[in-house]
């Protein structure tokens, strides 16, 4: 999918849990391609303040639209607002999720159905809502944020590790299924990044954070995730992972048994004493 400033204005990216980190960067590299912005998440200071930035900075479109994607209603209500505005999504990106840490017996059920309502089933339907007006149109991209943790099994993230599993998979299996269509579906796969993510799951002291274990890679920064995101997005590559040593840890557990993997991720993922 090709863009020149002369039609960019027409296009428009709508991105989900903009008001921050991965968010908040994707939004700044699309803005600066002069592709229109809708804005999600929670909390709309932090959406007006971002779109007024972007309409001084870029002179685009911008606009919000505060909403928890916890609710069940959260697509359905999404979609309402896109049609209401006259707008056409050609861009969309899923990027709001958020984890926990524990062991997954002790932890609240709620918030864990609550992951997998953010990070599996609004990004399915906000998908499957979005992607038939691409393909009628014959162009279009979907950009799938999720992480090196969907190829490994995660102990003490257990349903973080597995829900990234199912983007990852529902991402290459869509972007095969539209080949020759015109549009490309990309997971992004970043490892650790310097953002609020870590802090809300409570996960601050854990040796993959921590950063105590010579095997992991830094930390990246958000907008250095975004910058290859919106890359790969545009080329229509089915996955990017980011970072040379994200690269050569997604492909360990390769050569490992598998008994022996879930123990190595604890062991990394294990609090600091």
């Amino acid at each position: 999918m090709t863009h020149s400033p002369s039609d960019a204005p027409q296009l428009t990216a709508l991105i989900t849990g903009a008001s921050g980190g991965i968010g908040e960067s994707l939004a700044r590299q699309l803005a600066a391609r002069k592709i229109n912005v809708i804005l999600v998440a929670r909390t709309v200071s932090k959406l007006e303040a971002l779109a007024s930035e972007l309409r001084s900075t870029s002179g685009v479109q911008a606009t919000v639209f505060a909403q928890d994607l916890t609710a069940q209603d959260a697509a359905q209500r999404i979609e309402t607002h896109v049609q209401e505005l006259g707008l056409t999504v050609d861009f969309l990106v899923n990027n709001a999720g958020f984890a926990s840490y524990g062991e997954f017996h002790t932890l609240p059920r709620q918030h864990e159905l609550d992951m997998i309502q953010v990070n599996i089933t609004a990004l399915t339907e906000l998908t499957h809502r979005f992607l038939p007006g691409m393909v009628e149109r014959r162009r279009g991209r979907v950009l799938n944020v999720a992480s090196t943790a969907a190829f490994l099994p995660g102990p003490l993230m257990a349903v973080y590790y597995a829900s990234k599993a199912y983007v990852l998979s529902f991402s290459e299996a869509l972007n095969e299924e539209l080949r020759d269509s015109g549009v490309h579906v990309t997971a992004l796969c970043p490892g650790p990044v310097e953002t609020g993510f870590q802090n809300r799951a409570q996960m601050q002291d854990s040796r993959l954070i921590a950063g105590s274990n010579p095997l992991l890679s830094p930390m990246m920064s958000a907008d250095a995730v975004a910058r290859e995101g919106v890359d790969a997005m545009f080329a229509g590559q089915a996955v990017r992972v980011v970072g040379l040593m994200n690269k050569v840890q997604t492909l360990t557990p390769r050569f490992l048994p598998r008994s022996v993997v879930p123990q190595v991720v604890k062991r990394l993922q294990a609090r600091n004493h």
